[in-house]
């Protein structure tokens, strides 16, 4: 490695080098506690940037950055950039790592679901018996959990009350499971015979995807005529933050209960969606 333009040897060229790197690279996010979710991310950042450019270079990097800028939002530039940042760091190359974008700071909230449609559609799956996603999206929004963080919930966690997730810097976040949520869900899990284990299970016995149910939720929306834009895993962990913010008030002890870095992120909750304003808008302004 030389300092300067050039960051390493690495090149696409020789394919086994370049995949035993991405290899490499794996192993260094499962040491460092990255969710699967995450590293599937991570890998297909750092893949991509390989298959584009055949040497890992500053000007590479940029080129790169460029292309990402051109062609994606940017929330997704600045997650392949933290990418490509923690790939130059499992190569010791971290003096290389790229600046990320500014993102302008909204202040409305977007494609959230309503509190009405949430309820909404608790109401149908418990009508079609469907609890499993019924619980789906009842723990997503009664807990502010990832989806990623979600398929790990195991019922001794329920049993417990918590479930404490381990960060890449080794940081404990705990997700907390309230009363009225684990006296319905542990009743439930009675019902089906599930003691112990992974709560969500599919057909075949295995814990359920992030990407199945972001696949489920796309059906739902067709079958009970709801926003496809509302209805996704975020969207509850958004609904979560807004109820807590509103009947709390706690900015501080939602930012960590959510895992956010700085509180700055935290701060988009207390501003009202763009459906609420333009409602508000709309019933006040008569001049």
């Amino acid at each position: 490695m030389t300092k300067g333009n050039v960051v390493t040897e690495i090149t696409t060229g020789n394919k086994s080098v370049a995949e035993q790197s991405l290899d490499d690279f794996q192993e260094y996010l499962k040491i460092n506690n990255m969710s699967a979710n995450t590293i599937h991310v991570y890998l297909f950042a750092a893949r991509q940037f390989l298959d584009r450019y055949h040497v890992i270079s500053h000007d590479n990097l940029m080129l790169y950055k460029c292309y990402l800028m051109e062609h994606y939002k940017p929330q997704t530039v600045n997650l392949r950039i933290r990418a490509l940042n923690c790939y130059m760091e499992s190569l010791k190359l971290s003096s290389s790592k790229m600046l990320m974008i500014r993102v302008q700071q909204k202040t409305f909230l977007e494609n959230i679901i309503s509190q009405a449609d949430y309820e909404y559609l608790k109401n149908c799956l418990i009508r079609d018996g469907n609890m499993l996603y019924y619980f789906v999206v009842r723990f997503m929004a009664a807990t502010g959990v990832r989806v990623s963080e979600l398929v790990m919930t195991k019922v001794e966690h329920v049993k417990c009350g918590h479930m404490d997730i381990y960060s890449k810097d080794n940081k404990i976040r705990r997700i907390y499971f309230p009363k009225s949520l684990r006296v319905e869900a542990l009743k439930w899990l009675g019902q089906i015979n599930r003691i112990s284990g992974y709560v969500f299970l599919n057909r075949y016995g295995e814990p359920i995807t992030p990407a199945g149910i972001r696949g489920q939720l796309k059906k739902f929306t067709a079958l009970y005529g709801l926003d496809p834009k509302v209805v996704y895993p975020h969207s509850f962990r958004h609904r979560f933050a807004k109820n807590f913010i509103e009947k709390c008030g706690d900015i501080s002890m939602l930012s960590d209960i959510l895992g956010h870095e700085s509180i700055e992120t935290t701060r988009i909750y207390l501003h009202r969606s763009s459906t609420e304003q333009k409602q508000i808008v709309n019933q006040i302004v008569n001049w």
